[in-house]
């Protein structure tokens, strides 16, 4: 394969016979100069002067006395000449986004050297242009003006338009103002630059003798200005890579530029070199289901098409973000790789600690009350840096989380010199850059202290991200400093991100080396045998995007501007440049529909595909997919196990052991889950939420409950009609019950703290409030009872019989509430969510069952524990265990006691001794089972029970 560098290497040494002292070659970037170079070199056996290799921006710089200046500096420079020609009193944080986008259409003016004076009239001015017949307009462009006036008509002036004129009258004025400002200061913006060196070059001055303009597509004014200048003063040659495939099409857009420049700058090569689209070529067309499925595919195109000679085989990605799921995808045959598009700053460790410190400081902190928030500040102490920094992290972020600190004071965060450091308010952007600026800093001084063999290639490339982001914070703590960047601290925010979010970090290596991994854009020049594209969707090539501008698209036309137009030649030229001297090539596009993605192959692959004279193969990826079953899960409870349940479960081994009736229904619903949570300890990690989940809405009604009866016991246990009138009265002191139980389970502040709901938060409070009347109002029909304990713990020695031996435990809990009248001992469990359940007897109560009541089992449990006791002591009380259903209790005729039966012979349970043996020996029956080692935990078969259980990704059932 003969590569267009190769040809012009070839003619160029033998024009100038190797004589390149007084040389620069130019292109339109700077990789082509290392490729170039190596060709050059197997010219010749003997050493020769290497010409200088530039770039056409770098011909321009060199030539001027002007610097380019810092894109944030030149808006806020902008700003103030806007501000100074207008009057207007607009801040800077409302005019910088669309001060770039001036600063855009002023660098296009320039760059195409547009009488900027004529462009900038008021519009009755530019209206009468086509009637004056300009020398500087062409026929298109007097025609495209007129085309705009009958569009927008003068005649009927509305606001926007006299608006809209206005701003065009001050156009002018800021144009000429602003470059006077950037040239007092020695600075400028390109087009600005490249303007005034193409107006005021002195050919004879320049620093070599010849030029060669190597493989340049589309020209601006100012570029095919400098051309000519040279190529009139013989100082320039010129080569030009295309193909007589799309050059001799009329109207063809990939041969629009370059046959005006073969007009106006003939070749140094001759056109019979330039046939190669017309051969036959290895093209095919994959069609992939989604994006990522293409970088999937990529091993298997490289195992079979990866060329001997790796570099002449090349990935190209239209979509750059493809990037990361290519490096991974790349198979072991691969000796040597080079990428040429850098990693995105914003793919780092260092982006996402920038962000969370500056979200930390800005949405994350409340000046009015002195507290940040908790998903910002476990943000920061969840990151890698932080935790690098700081052995306090860690821990802090575990109490956070346990104490469920969702507004925590600063104070409360400085734990070491570091989160001292980051959890002290910064008051402005100033401030913001300078914390940093310095955790940067710090965290870069741990990454040295590891030695330099210690480094993987991540580590390496986390430094250099480390250093850009350290170096892009400080241009932006010295704008900020110098007065120049005075915006609002969201402002800040978006624009810091949107910088670092475009940059990139290079990756070191050999260029010339391996197979080339590379953007659209880095393919200039270059010729490889074996191509494969990725994401050659309509809207990746052309790039879609905002063509945002102050000046129509009838006027950017008629002056010369780069339009939309432009951009789809350009493109379309890579595309078939691309494909012109290639073997074999496969072009993947996806075919889902998502964001910007309409799931279409580009225009360029459709139009190739109907105009290209050979056939084109057609293929589809499709993933392979297996349903993913699971066995079902059995533990069997071996001596281990069996020695684990015995330390949990056993008295005599741990004084505290105990089985609730929450683990016993747990068994009973599901005997893997109990082994999960009360033999191996396997606990939920906890959680803060803003959100109030059922329990802990459920447990702040218990506690408003619970206090309320003790104030009102207080002076004698007896309730009567009065005190809970006058408490009802009172909703004040109610409110207080309520907002103690949020400060004690919620807020965990102290109770002399004022809580800080939310609206969700506020409305729970609002509901609960709520209940606690509608108990005060069941209790006041119920009135006058004995009210004989609140969240009282009971609890009862069991003997457990197994294989090995006695079992020696207890079973218990805490009772909601228990009450005396008429010689019934009510015990109460109050509940705030679920629907009454009547179980048709206590048998249904210890068989697994979507229906079985956990409530009712709970209650009975207790039930059984208090007759025991009452029996114990001697006292004659029937025993009612009763659900009391808050969201239910305000119907007339509302009874809590529980029911059981069929369905019409439902009977309250009033007296529970009557129940107690057959409670008892179901009890014993199940616990005999649970330590009963020839029986393994195994799942629940009640599919319903696992939709929102803790352990399901554990089960996969």
């Amino acid at each position: 394969m003969e590569t267009f560098l190769k040809l012009v290497a070839h003619d160029l040494y033998k024009k100038t016979n190797g004589d390149f002292a007084r040389t620069a070659i130019v292109f339109p970037n700077k990789r082509a100069g290392l490729f170039f170079n190596e060709y050059l070199a197997s010219e010749t056996d003997r050493p020769i002067w290497s010409p200088s290799y530039i770039s056409i921006g770098e011909l321009f710089r060199k030539a001027s006395v002007l610097q380019i200046g810092d894109p944030v500096k030149l808006v806020c420079e902008l700003y103030k000449v806007f501000t100074h020609v207008t009057g207007s009193k607009e801040s800077l944080d409302d005019f910088y986004f669309w001060g770039e986008l001036l600063i855009s259409d002023f660098d296009d003016a320039d760059k195409n050297m547009v009488d900027t004076e004529a462009m900038f009239r008021n519009l009755k001015d530019l209206n009468e242009l086509s009637d004056k017949g300009y020398e500087f307009l062409e026929e298109g462009q007097k025609d495209a003006l007129s085309q705009f006036f009958r569009n927008f008509s003068i005649d009927k002036v509305t606001e926007l338009k006299q608006r809209f004129i206005n701003m065009w009258d001050m156009l002018g004025d800021i144009y000429n103002e602003f470059k006077t400002r950037l040239r007092e200061q020695g600075i400028a913006y390109e087009g600005m630059m490249y303007r005034e060196v193409t107006e005021s070059l002195d050919i004879e001055t320049l620093p070599y003798d010849k030029y060669v303009f190597v493989g340049f597509n589309v020209l601006n004014k100012v570029e095919h200005t400098l051309f000519r200048k040279l190529d009139k003063a013989s100082k320039a040659m010129f080569y030009w890579d295309y193909d007589s495939f799309y050059l001799e099409k009329r109207p063809h857009e990939a041969g629009e530029f370059i046959r005006r420049n073969l007009k106006d700058f003939p070749s140094e090569l001759p056109a019979s070199v330039f046939d190669n689209l017309n051969k036959k070529k290895d093209i095919t067309y994959i069609e992939s289901p989604t994006e990522n499925g293409q970088a999937r595919y990529l091993p298997q195109w490289i195992r079979t098409n990866l060329t001997e000679n790796e570099k002449e085989t090349a990935v190209v990605l239209c979509n750059e973000s493809l990037l990361q799921p290519v490096l991974h995808s790349l198979p072991e045959n691969i000796r040597h790789i080079n990428i040429t598009m850098g990693f995105p700053l914003s793919q780092t460790p260092a982006y996402s600690f920038i962000n969370s410190l500056i979200e930390l400081h800005t949405s994350g902190y409340n000046p009015s009350n002195g507290r940040f928030l908790f998903a910002e500040v476990l943000s920061v102490l969840k990151h890698p840096y932080t935790r690098m920094l700081s052995s306090e992290a860690e821990n802090l972020e575990k109490s956070l989380t346990h104490d469920n600190r969702f507004y925590p004071l600063p104070s409360e965060l400085k734990k070491d010199d570091i989160t001292e450091k980051i959890f002290t308010p910064c008051t402005n952007n100033c401030d913001i850059c300078l914390l940093v600026s310095t955790v940067l800093k710090q965290v870069a001084g741990e990454y040295q202290k590891k030695a330099a063999t210690m480094d993987s290639a991540l580590d390496q490339l986390y430094r250099e991200a480390l250093f850009k982001a350290y170096t892009m914070i400080n241009r932006f703590s010295t704008l900020i400093e110098a007065g120049d960047l005075e915006v609002n601290q969201g402002t800040f925010k978006r624009l810091l991100s949107r910088i670092i979010q475009t940059a990139s970090i290079p990756f070191h290596g050999e260029p010339a080396i391996g197979m080339q991994v590379m953007g659209v854009l880095e393919t200039r020049n270059l010729d490889f045998r074996h191509i494969v594209m990725l994401s050659v969707n309509e809207g990746q090539l052309p790039k879609s995007g905002s063509d945002a501008s102050f000046i129509p698209y009838n006027i950017r036309k008629a002056f010369g501007m780069t339009t939309i137009d432009h951009k789809i030649a350009v493109f379309a030229y890579y595309f078939y440049r691309l494909l012109q001297r290639a073997e074999k090539v496969t072009l993947l596009y996806n075919t889902s529909s998502d964001g910007i993605n309409r799931g279409e192959m580009s225009r360029f692959m459709l139009q190739f595909l109907i105009e290209w004279g050979y056939g084109i193969k057609r293929e589809r990826l499709e993933a392979s997919q297996s349903p993913q079953g699971s066995e079902p899960i059995e533990i069997s409870k071996t001596p281990d196990i069996m020695k684990k349940m015995q330390n949990n479960f056993d008295v005599r081994v741990n004084s505290k052991a105990l089985l609730s009736p929450s683990a016993l229904n747990t068994y009973i619903d599901c005997g893997l889950k109990f082994y999960y949570k009360y033999v191996a300890g396997l606990n939920a990690p906890d959680e803060v939420s803003a959100e109030i989940d059922s329990a802990k809405f459920g447990s702040i009604f218990h506690y408003a409950a619970e206090h309320i009866y003790k104030d009102l016991t207080a002076h004698g246990k007896v309730i009567d009609c009065k005190s809970i009138e006058n408490l009802l009265q009172n909703d004040i002191k109610l409110q207080e019950y309520v907002d103690n139980g949020f400060k004690k389970l919620f807020f965990n502040i102290p109770q002399n703290e004022r809580p800080e709901y939310n609206g969700l938060q506020l409305i729970n409070s609002a509901v609960i409030l709520r209940y606690v009347k509608q108990l005060l109002r069941n209790d006041l029909k119920y009135a006058p009872f004995t009210f004989t304990a609140s969240e009282k713990f009971v609890d009862e020695e069991i003997s457990i019989n197994t294989p090995k031996g006695i079992i020696k435990s207890r079973i218990g809990g805490i009772i909601d509430r228990m009450d005396t009248k008429d010689g019934i001992l009510r015990i109460v469990d109050y509940k705030t969510g679920g629907d009454t359940q009547c179980p048709p007897d206590i048998k249904s109560l210890f068989i697994q069952d979507k229906k079985r009541s956990n409530y009712i089992f709970q209650t009975f449990m207790y039930a059984s524990i208090v007759c025991r006791k009452l029996r114990e002591g001697g006292k004659d009380l029937k025993v009612a265990p009763s659900l009391l259903y808050i969201h239910k209790a305000a119907s007339e005729n509302y009874s809590p006691v529980i029911q059981m039966g069929e369905a019409k012979k439902r009977e309250d349970v009033n007296n529970f001794s009557i129940h107690e043996n057959e409670f008892r020996e179901n009890l014993t029956i199940t616990l005999e089972e649970i330590f009963n080692p020839e029986t393994s935990f195994s799942q629940t078969s009640v599919e319903d029970k696992c939709q929102y259980c803790d352990y399901k990704d554990l089960c996969k059932k």
